[in-house]
């Protein structure tokens, strides 16, 4: 195997680790000590892919919004509407929030979740012309005038944000939220918000 393989494959052990053991352990035993124990990668290792824990911990943060974000702006391509588009994405994103629990628990409740509605680049590991941003996605009904034409990181906001406060809450009491009515409510809402007058 490459030298450039085998770095790969180590930091996808490592990412596939930390969030097998957020999973299971929650922040209190999110550690350095669990992680290498859990991948079988040598501290130095770890160190010298990701510079630290926490460098290795926002890693994880970006690999996870890249993949939520990901599945969730796909659909967006083969809209037809903007209302269809937001409808859409409201959909797939809880949607993938309830198919990936693990995935869904280290986004909304891992130290970096504040980051969640807002410049999603910070997160360490993730290059900024490579996120896919949800106001890009949509820039086409900005152009058209299907949407309000508002700064990128408020639309991004106004759309995020609601799915996103849905997510979390569903992880933290499940009983509290229907994931299908949610999903119903909130396009027409997100829709209502960003639509052009």
């Amino acid at each position: 195997m490459a030298k450039q393989s085998r770095g790969e494959a180590t930091v996808e052990r490592l990412l596939s680790a930390a969030l097998e053991v957020f999973a299971t352990s929650g922040q209190s035993g999110f550690t350095v000590q669990a992680v290498t124990k859990t991948s079988g990668v040598s501290l130095g290792s770890l160190y010298h892919h990701f510079g630290s824990f926490n460098g290795l911990a926002a890693a994880l943060y970006g690999h996870c919004l890249h993949e939520t974000y990901t599945a969730a702006l796909a659909p967006l391509d083969r809209a037809r509407t903007a209302r269809t588009g937001i409808r859409a994405f409201v959909t797939t994103y809880l949607r993938f929030i309830r198919d990936n629990p693990a995935v869904a628990r280290y986004l909304h409740g891992s130290a970096y979740s504040s980051y969640l509605a807002v410049d999603a680049d910070r997160a360490r590991g993730v290059e900024p012309e490579h996120f896919p941003r949800v106001a890009d996605h949509l820039g086409r009904w900005v152009d058209s005038g299907e949407i309000a034409r508002v700064p990128g990181p408020l639309l991004e906001v106004l759309v995020v944000g609601p799915v996103a406060v849905a997510a979390h809450r569903w992880l933290a009491a499940p009983e509290d939220i229907d994931l299908g009515q949610a999903a119903r409510v909130l396009s027409e809402r997100i829709w209502a918000s960003v639509r052009a007058d």
